[in-house]
């Protein structure tokens, strides 16, 4: 299921090292907020640059609460201030959205085909009170760097994630 959503969304030709940043936002975007969010990165990952030369990059808001940025630099590697250049847009997308892009406080599971987003320190109480369980899938966008990452572990289940080794 997600991998066919991903591989739809994700234009061919990145290779599967290519770096990916995933972030997640402290709310699911709308319709309006995902189209103008969108324009935005397609501006900055088409003049994306590193070292004077264009990135080969994509980005776009995904599953209506992650922002994925993907920089494909298998042959030239991306540059401190290219880096910099796509934090400062998730600071000013922060701002402009009234969304936490960084806060990794926050796990996000998939629940009836659905996110939701729970604190950390109330992930035990969900177990207990089977609003989750050790299969229920996890979004473990920490364990994301690179594409190939992306299709195999962004989304697993709780029981194989590094949270299931601390809560189970």
């Amino acid at each position: 299921m997600l991998s066919e959503q991903l591989t739809a969304l994700i234009p061919e030709g990145f290779s599967d090292l290519s770096k990916v940043w995933v972030f997640q936002s402290s709310r699911a975007f709308i319709e309006k907020e995902q189209k103008e969010i969108n324009e935005q990165l397609y501006h900055f990952y088409a003049q994306w640059v590193s070292h004077g030369a264009p990135v080969k990059g994509w980005a776009k808001v995904v599953f209506n609460q992650f922002i994925v940025v993907i920089a494909d630099d298998t042959t030239d590697r991306i540059c401190g201030s290219a880096t910099d250049a796509m934090m400062r847009l998730m600071k000013s997308l922060e701002k402009q959205y009234e969304v936490n892009l960084f806060d990794r406080l926050m796990i996000t599971f998939l629940v009836k085909d659905k996110p939701e987003m729970l604190p950390f320190n109330q992930v035990g109480y969900a177990l207990e009170k089977g609003y989750i369980n050790e299969s229920t899938l996890l979004f473990n966008n920490s364990a994301v760097t690179n594409k190939k990452q992306l299709f195999k572990s962004w989304l697993i289940p709780l029981k194989e994630s590094w949270l299931g080794e601390r809560v189970l």
